[in-house]
């Protein structure tokens, strides 16, 4: 690990449109990079990863919201890669919010809050997961739109779609379980 690392950032990353919420509360080195705050996104929340997905941050220096995002965005000449800017650059106490879209067709919104700057704490791995409540939809399901069609199906043994979506899910789904536990980052 570089000398250079001091400290780290707390953040609460919420799922946007969802009631009640679904949200994991992380911390991450604060030399990481917006590439690395997607990995412990996509780790915190249970997202497979697969789709495409995008940071908007207002960028200190220049008061605009720049789009950071991996390479395959970057046809865009206006995108900024993700690999190459340090959260530093841009959060801080005065410059706390961003927003991240996971799966453009879907399209997760997840609003990032920086709770708390704090200290390295040399005994610990980051990012950690801290927190959360909540399991996050499933990937491809439509949406909030979707997802809210597929809880009202899964509610109902009843309904004609019931048996389908079941199995399509893996035979079980608790909209209501988050297991900490179960929070697996990518090294």
């Amino acid at each position: 690990m570089s000398n250079k690392v001091k400290q780290v950032y707390q953040f609460k990353i919420t799922l946007k449109g969802i009631k009640p919420a679904i949200w994991r509360r992380i911390q991450i080195l604060d030399t990481s990079t917006f590439e690395d705050l997607h990995s412990a996104i996509q780790g915190a929340m249970g997202w497979e990863g697969y789709h495409l997905h995008q940071f908007r941050v207002t960028n200190p220096k220049t008061g605009c919201v720049d789009t950071i995002s991996d390479r395959e965005a970057l046809e865009d000449e206006d995108v900024v890669e993700e690999g190459k800017k340090k959260l530093s650059s841009y959060f801080s106490q005065q410059n706390k919010k961003a927003l991240y879209e996971y799966d453009f067709g879907d399209s997760w919104e997840h609003t990032i809050l920086l709770e708390k700057i704090l200290p390295l704490d040399p005994g610990k791995e980051y990012p950690v997961c801290l927190a959360g409540e909540r399991a996050r939809p499933p990937e491809d399901c439509g949406g909030i739109w979707g997802y809210e069609h597929l809880l009202e199906i899964i509610r109902d043994p009843d309904n004609p779609e019931y048996k389908d979506r079941i199995e399509w899910l893996g035979g079980s789904f608790d909209p209501e379980e988050f297991k900490i536990e179960e929070v697996v980052f990518e090294s």
